[in-house]
């Protein structure tokens, strides 16, 4: 007996139930819908999740019900079998060029019987490759048999299938599995999702996830979108790809995304890209430039001769209609094309079978900065391999590692034109872009004035180089204790800023005020300490005491009122600076 037979145990069920179980498996009266997985950034399909459905209007019409009964009926594996079976059919059938999500009991695909459910040769029966096949595998339960689990994992892995880790979030050890299988994808439980735009806790427990797969080459996809509030979140916390109600509704057919949800996710992606942009507003589309395509029923042989024709070829996209489908390089075709029988074997072959499928592709209007770090995190053996760019969907161009890194380099020259030159901040010129756009795009903010109580005199007393490590201790500080969303400026002198895109500024000003506290003492003598306060002239020439320097914060946000253009936001700010200086210690007023 097997671990999985070990778990058919049968219990104790009503007798109806079982029957009409029974009844459904003997004549495979299961109905297979789709729900695609769609990216955040331009609305484009990366394939579908195969979602099973028992008969309509019965007790097992609900996928929970049907598999709970199938489990304690001693049923699992013959309902599994069925479902993956009729999933199978039903996609490939309709169209054989989608990625398809098939979820799987981590218990069972390390079975003799799943394996042979999955052979190259079983696939090529319907015409699929194993590329376009992902393991979407719940971490609900843990796995008892760990390291046998993993060497399945790692066997399907080498012959070319895909790892999804299902419901990231919601099992008891969802890090240890996603550290033992390194998965391609991870998919966050819906109800970090749900009402996600509200919740501060769900938004940097993501944000902690979206780090984690920048930095590990996973791409993230949040399941469970229900309203465009949720949408707009999980695109401005840089979530890859989405799924639920409002994208999409489960059907039989392998479909489109609702239009109005596309719409949504490209008119809040270019208002993030001219947020986020540098003062140039320039898009990675802009520096893309035309290239050889080729449709994925080509022969390889003629691929090749392509590149033999044209030495200073490095790729070829495939491009099937108008839609990106893989990229062909040149050093890929010449491994493949080599040795002893690499010709014969590959030249009659399509170019989609040999063809990169998981290539580099992206939206003419993503940021240059997220398309570098994105490159430069992919695999050593894809690192330098061109990058596609598409454009409502359709392939637009290419642009090559070289172009990237020169526009880069560019960019941050000019950049650091701007910046302040003590702290690295933003200056005056990206604040007031940044605040303008606030303005014009009406989306929830909050504005955030830091001011260094009694600088003047603690830089008269103790010298403007000791000056200078206060301002720079109060620019790391609020890197450190600010949300990386948060856009931090130095206005100049001792005043800051901060620009938040919700209201959940008071335990980031709760934050602030804490760490200033604490750490500001250690710029003062000990004799200054103990007497509370430096002596020097005021503005009068007057000698007086001034306290240890404290830090105010005055903000405004949008949540009752808004603003015609930023002088109406300075002045706004002002009267909030005004209640600051009435306080002696640390503080915050936020109107």
């Amino acid at each position: 007996m097997d671990e999985y037979e070990g778990t058919q145990r049968k219990t104790h069920v009503p007798g109806e139930l079982e029957k009409q179980l029974c009844s459904i498996i003997e004549h495979a009266s299961i109905k297979t819908v789709f729900q695609p997985v769609v990216s955040l950034r331009d609305g484009s399909i990366l394939g579908y999740e195969a979602l099973s459905r028992g008969p309509a209007d019965t007790p097992l019409q609900n996928p929970d019900a049907l598999f709970g009964i199938a489990r304690q009926c001693g049923k699992l594996w013959e309902l599994e079998q069925l479902c993956r079976t009729r999933a199978l059919e039903s996609a490939f059938q309709q169209d054989s060029n989608v990625k398809l999500f098939i979820n799987v009991d981590p218990h069972i695909i390390h079975d003799e019987k799943f394996k042979q459910g999955f052979t190259k040769e079983y696939l090529h029966s319907y015409n699929i490759s194993s590329e376009d096949i992902i393991f979407e595998i719940t971490e609900k339960n843990a796995v008892e048999d760990v390291e046998g689990f993993k060497k399945a994992i790692d066997n399907y892995k080498g012959q070319s299938y895909k790892i999804a880790i299902d419901d990231a979030g919601a099992g008891y050890s969802g890090l240890n599995m996603i550290s033992d299988i390194h998965p391609h994808y991870i998919k966050l439980d819906m109800n970090l999702v749900r009402s996600i735009d509200g919740d501060s806790f769900k938004k940097s427990l993501v944000k902690c996830f979206c780090e984690f797969c920048r930095t590990s080459n996973v791409f993230l996809i949040a399941e469970g979108i229900e309203t465009v509030d949720e949408l707009y979140t999980l695109i401005d916390i840089g979530v890859h790809y989405g799924q639920g109600y409002f994208l999409q509704r489960p059907c039989e057919t392998i479909g489109t995304v609702d239009s109005a949800a596309i719409a949504h996710i490209n008119k809040h992606n270019s208002q993030k890209n001219h947020l986020y942009n540098s003062v140039h507003q320039l898009f990675i589309g802009n520096l893309s430039c035309d290239n050889e395509t080729a449709p994925p029923h080509r022969l390889t042989q003629d691929i090749y001769n392509t590149f033999l024709e044209h030495p200073n070829l490095s790729g070829i996209t495939i491009v099937n209609n108008g839609a990106v489908e893989g990229i062909i390089t040149k050093t890929h075709i010449n491994l493949m094309m080599s040795g002893q029988y690499g010709y014969s074997l590959h030249a009659r072959r399509e170019v989609r079978h040999i063809m990169d499928k998981d290539a580099l592709i992206v939206d003419f209007t993503t940021p240059i900065d997220m398309v570098s770090s994105l490159a430069m995190s992919r695999p050593a053996d894809s690192l330098y391999d061109f990058i596609v760019v598409t454009k409502d969907g359709q392939y637009h161009g290419v642009v090559t590692i070289k172009t990237l890194l020169e526009k880069t380099m560019e960019i941050e020259v000019n950049n650091a034109i701007h910046l302040n030159p003590l702290t690295g901040l933003p200056g005056n010129t990206l604040i007031q872009i940044r605040m303008e756009q606030c303005i014009s795009f009406r989306r929830t903010f909050t504005i955030l004035y830091l001011d260094i109580d009694n600088f003047k005199a603690y830089n008269d007393v103790y010298g403007f180089e000791n000056g200078d490590k206060v301002l720079i201790f109060v620019s790391k500080l609020l890197k450190d204790e600010v949300p990386g969303s948060v856009f931090i400026g130095h206005i100049g002198g001792d005043d800051f800023v901060c620009i938040l895109t919700d209201y959940e500024y008071e335990e980031v000003c709760g934050k602030i005020i804490k760490s200033f506290d604490h750490e500001i003492v250690r710029f003062y003598s000990q004799r200054d300490l103990e007497n509370g306060y430096i002596l020097t002239k005021n503005r009068r020439g007057v000698p007086e005491q001034f306290p240890i320097m404290t830090i105010s914060i005055a903000g405004i946000t949008n949540r009752k009122k808004e603003y015609a253009d930023i002088y109406e936001l300075a002045e706004a700010a002002g009267s909030q600076k005004k209640k600051c200086k009435q306080c002696w210690t640390s503080c915050a007023y936020v109107d």
